[in-house]
């Protein structure tokens, strides 16, 4: 089932066109990516569908019902994450907790087992009496997440989610997505990182200059790049001795020999692994290691959008935080 569609979304400031005629949908369930380098339409995009930035023209759906013009009715079933913090410096971790569930309707009791059990999920009780302020990054960034899981949204919409913090909270913060994922909960979320992108979603959408340029699953989109069919392996044994017979009995295969008994099959045209095992095997050739060897996200993106991955984390407003030494 379609969570949330957006139909040819566009967002023009003063004539610049922010976003230009976007289109996607997100199932239910499903952790959905929008990729792409600072400036391309992700926060404008967020913002539209969250009913935080006013729509040009376009519109959207959630649960199929529009909302474009009746977003706070929509809000509701949202938990919104912005890139930056949007929580109180002078409260602490529970008391912005309250406050979110608070002005999402949730009676006292409610929202006080609700924080509870937000900040022992995410590993914050023991600074739940602290000042916002005082959190690191991390601890800021995760309880962010919290707040706008109080209410117990049906989507989840994370804003770069890992920008700016160390590598040890951003790897909590992705098990932290996993493990909302695992229990049901739609996740949109909008990342520079193709790592992130790659580890985390499961459909990805590459946006460039305010438009899509390029949408699929991981799978899909590799497989669109991929030129020839790969497989490398080692074996138990010198190739060499039989690779007349192979050619012979895998005609317009392409075989490039390395070291230490490696070798790569190459094909233009599909082919399974099985019939190649089954094959050195008969000749007493044991497969050690069989690979299949797929393009990264990387190459997939770099391909369909011509953007470097340096280039991307090249701009000072999106370069990772300490210890991050260029991704996540």
């Amino acid at each position: 089932m379609k969570i949330i569609e957006a139909e040819n979304l566009k967002k023009q400031y003063n004539g610049f066109k922010a976003v230009d005629g976007v289109n996607f949908y997100i199932k239910r369930g499903e952790i959905f990516g929008l990729l792409g380098p600072n400036g391309a339409g992700k926060t404008t995009t967020i913002n539209m569908l969250t009913g935080l930035g006013h729509i040009t023209a376009g519109s959207v759906k959630l649960m199929g019902e529009d909302y474009t013009r009746n977003a706070i009715k929509a809000q509701a079933l949202m938990g919104i994450v912005p890139d930056e913090s949007n929580l109180y410096e002078e409260l602490n971790g529970r008391e912005n907790l309250l406050f979110c569930g608070a002005l999402y309707g949730m009676d006292k009791k409610q929202r006080e087992k609700r924080a509870d059990l937000l900040l022992t999920q995410f590993g914050l009780q023991e600074a739940a009496g602290k000042p916002f302020k005082a959190y690191s990054k991390g601890m800021k960034r995760k309880l962010t997440i919290a707040a706008g899981l109080i209410h117990e949204p049906e989507i989840l919409f994370l804003d770069e989610p890992t920008t700016g913090i160390d590598v040890a909270f951003a790897r909590q913060i992705r098990n932290l997505i996993k493990d909302l994922h695992k229990k049901g909960t739609t996740i949109f979320l909008t990342t520079h990182y193709i790592e992130e992108a790659e580890r985390l979603c499961e459909r990805i959408a590459f946006i460039v200059k305010g438009k899509i340029v390029r949408e699929g699953t991981v799978v899909e989109l590799m497989q669109e790049t991929q030129g020839e069919n790969i497989i490398d392996f080692t074996l138990g044994g010198d190739f060499s001795a039989i690779q007349k017979d192979f050619q012979n009995s895998f005609p317009g295969f392409k075989i490039i020999s390395g070291e230490n008994n490696s070798v790569s099959i190459q094909s233009s045209t599909s082919f399974t692994l099985l019939p190649l095992v089954k094959f050195f095997e008969e000749r007493n050739l044991p497969v050690f290691e069989a690979k299949i060897v797929r393009p990264s996200l990387e190459e997939v993106f770099v391909n369909v959008t011509g953007i470097e991955l340096q280039k991307m984390q090249n701009d000072q407003s999106i370069r990772p935080g300490p210890g991050q030494k260029g991704s996540v």
